[in-house]
């Protein structure tokens, strides 16, 4: 490990010498790069000389304590020793993770899909909260969103959401969200007080790049249509909406949130290219097949991820284990507290295999 971190050390210095060349500073594009890859390899160079000093203090707190007959000398060695022993044991840990193979998607823009599963009206009202949700969580953490496709319910659900988020590190956050989430509640239509449960899913995926997947234009065909809302009322008089159907897969992807033609089919390519993607790199991968399967599965109630418990007013993640009773902080947008964890667990077991 050691090894690889002299390299790192030694890369770093020579981006370093690159990034301050006036030659390099011309060349936008490899002036981006460069920074990229300094930004990435920077924490794990000062983690590593921390450690180094740290090894170093050791080393010198030892002799101290071989050395020396005093004995307040003695003990204010055995305390160095000790402090030095854990620092250097945190440090390694912390050299380990920062070591962790990266996902290239994590700092992409995600587009997140939210569909309402078993459960009729108030599954497309939960739909319609977890949207809540996750705007409110992009919000508090400074990402921009844009709705690309809404599908109304008459009081006011989502059967279907599609949005864009645009953020650092949006993926990164978002990924661990994926699959169905199941509400238990007393819905708003029930006379006699009984408990419902309900779920919907939802599938977060990273936005495409250009340059990452190509659509041919003669694989594609385009249809316009009014857009319309809840209950088929016409938000305007023009055809601006537009249906863009992939012909070889059969993919079918709708976005009629803008007046303008052009914006609406803008989005709708972008959805696109994300379904595409992450179906080109399921087929290169069964096990990502497999995991994709498995989290967002088909919206039933026995299939979850999370359940929001009203009555109890808890939250519990069932693949951690993790339950916490804050349900109102966490559907107002308080994620990372559920977020966090998970992530955790995804390092533990990433470093239990490593």
């Amino acid at each position: 490990m050691f090894e690889n971190l002299q390299t790192f050390e030694n890369r770093l210095e020579e981006l370093n010498l690159k990034l301050y060349d006036p030659e390099t500073a011309a060349d936008r594009d490899l002036y981006a790069s460069l920074m990229k890859e300094y930004r990435e390899i920077e924490p794990i160079v000062e983690a590593y000389r921390e450690y180094r000093r740290c090894e170093k203090a050791l080393r010198e707190a030892k002799e101290m304590l071989d050395d020396s007959s005093d004995r307040e000398l003695r003990e204010l060695a055995q305390a160095e020793v000790r402090e030095n022993e854990g620092k250097l044991t945190a440090l390694e840990e912390q050299i380990r993770i920062l070591l962790l193979p990266k996902d290239p998607n994590d700092e992409k823009n995600v587009i997140v899909e939210i569909r309402g599963g078993t459960g009729g009206e108030e599954a497309a009202l939960f739909a319609y909260d977890l949207y809540r949700m996750y705007l409110a969580y992009a919000e508090s953490r400074g990402w921009k969103t844009e709705i690309v496709g809404l599908n109304e319910t008459e009081l006011g659900g989502f059967k279907e959401v599609s949005f864009l988020i645009d953020g650092a590190g949006a993926y990164s956050r978002l990924k661990f969200e994926s699959g169905a989430h199941r509400v238990q509640r007393v819905p708003e239509t029930e006379t006699q007080g009984r408990i419902h449960t309900s779920a919907a899913t939802v599938a977060v995926l990273p936005e495409a790049e250009d340059v990452e997947i190509e659509i041919d234009p003669k694989d594609l065909r385009i249809d316009t249509f009014r857009s319309s809302g809840a209950g088929g009322q016409h938000i305007n008089k023009t055809s601006s909406a537009i249906r863009i159907t992939h012909l070889p897969t059969g993919m079918v992807v709708e976005c009629q949130d803008e007046r303008s033609q052009y914006k609406n089919k803008d989005k709708a390519m972008k959805v696109l290219k994300a379904r595409l993607l992450a179906e080109e790199r399921e087929k290169v991968s069964a096990q990502v097949a497999e995991d994709r399967k498995n989290q967002v599965g088909s919206g039933d109630r026995s299939e979850r991820i999370r359940t929001y418990n009203f009555p109890q007013s808890r939250v519990t993640d069932h693949r951690i284990g993790l339950t916490l009773y804050k349900l109102e902080e966490i559907l107002a947008g308080n994620l990372d507290q559920v977020i966090d964890p998970l992530i955790a667990a995804d390092r533990a077991a990433k470093l239990e295999e490593a």
